[in-house]
């Protein structure tokens, strides 16, 4: 999952979810140093791209999308998860997505500095140009995918994520629907563990 499917998986918790988002900006096991609660976010980070990348239903999807996506069939299944969640939001939250955003955005504190630096601007960036709202269109796998893409240290076919998406668009959402509704099962006990 990308960005949308982290805060989701954190519940209500606001901090908590800015915690989550950190995760991909600390590398390492030893997180004794860091503040119990952004220690407790990335460990729950942590446990989602853990859960996502051994459950069943991504084994049977990657061996499809890597004809046309070799070494990046993984990535793509983050932004178009992330892109369905966004689409079907109302299937697995009351609030309507544009609300809740809002809601999320005035909650991130990008001023907190037991974050490091490249996150307090990252989180700046995410507020002011609202990336996460235009998850619902095609156009963000779009520009989701070329952006990656140019980022990787590799030659790669990400930059043709939409079109591949469209292809196998069917079989990409049944595998998030089959996905979402076992990660929300497990995440209930998990971030009961996890918080405790």
């Amino acid at each position: 999952m990308n960005y949308l499917g982290h805060l989701y998986l954190s519940g209500n918790d606001t901090e908590l979810m800015q915690a989550n988002l950190y995760g991909d900006f600390i590398k390492g096991s030893n997180l004794s140093e860091l503040d119990s609660a952004i220690e407790r976010g990335i460990r729950l980070h942590r446990s989602i791209d853990h859960f996502i990348d051994h459950h069943q239903v991504i084994h049977e999807l990657l061996p499809v999308l890597r004809v046309d996506l070799p070494k990046v069939a993984g990535i793509a299944i983050d932004i178009y998860f992330d892109h369905l969640l966004a689409k079907n939001w109302l299937t697995f939250h009351p609030q309507p997505l544009d609300e809740y955003l809002t809601v999320i955005y005035s909650s991130l504190n990008t001023s907190d500095k037991r974050y490091n630096s490249a996150y307090l601007l990252f989180l700046e960036r995410l507020v002011q140009h609202r990336w996460i709202n235009h998850y619902p269109t095609l156009d963000a796998i779009d520009r989701m995918s070329k952006n990656v893409s140019s980022q990787l240290s590799f030659p790669n076919q990400l930059m043709n994520g939409k079109s591949v998406f469209l292809i196998h668009e069917k079989v990409i959402s049944d595998a998030f629907f089959d996905y979402m509704w076992s990660a929300n099962e497990h995440f209930l006990t998990e971030k009961l563990r996890i918080l405790s």
